[in-house]
């Protein structure tokens, strides 16, 4: 899952593909309906690439979050950011174990759950460890093939 160019800007709902940087600011694609509009330097805005969350061993990113997510639905939708915050906080107790209950609020969740939601619906959500688990099963699969010659030179010696 690649998040190094979406965006969430305060005061606007939804999230953001970075397009262009310009002089004073950039221009940002919204993902729910695609107008683009301009963000000035004054605005804040944060990266998902760079946001993490607190556990109890120090900080989680944002990305491996949502890959744990996608990988408990299969890269499927998730549960509702509307849900109460009891459920939502037992939520991610299944999904980061280590979450820090004091400095993580049910709010956190739902901007996490609203995010993960929202991108998977564009079909965003991709689990990067089953593309590393195929690039090294093609890699697998070819390196016996170039051992086994090898082998065969070996017997017939």
């Amino acid at each position: 899952m690649n998040l190094e160019k979406i965006l969430s800007i305060s005061g606007k709902p939804g999230l953001y593909v970075l397009r262009v940087q310009t002089r004073s600011g950039f221009v940002a694609e919204s993902l729910s309906d695609g107008k683009k509009i301009t963000v000035n330097l004054k605005s804040n805005v944060s990266l998902l690439s760079e946001i993490s969350i607190y556990t109890h061993d120090g900080e989680k990113p944002l990305v491996e979050i949502m890959e744990a997510i996608a990988a408990k639905h299969e890269n499927g939708p998730a549960i509702s950011h509307k849900a109460d915050n009891d459920t939502l906080l037992a939520y991610l107790k299944e999904v980061l174990p280590t979450y820090d209950e004091e400095r993580v609020y049910a709010s956190d969740v739902k901007k996490i759950l609203n995010w993960y939601n929202t991108l998977q619906a564009k079909g965003m959500v991709i689990e990067e460890k089953a593309e590393e688990a195929t690039a090294e099963a093609v890699v697998e699969e070819a390196a016996p093939e170039t051992e086994k010659p090898k082998a065969a030179k070996k017997v017939k010696e």
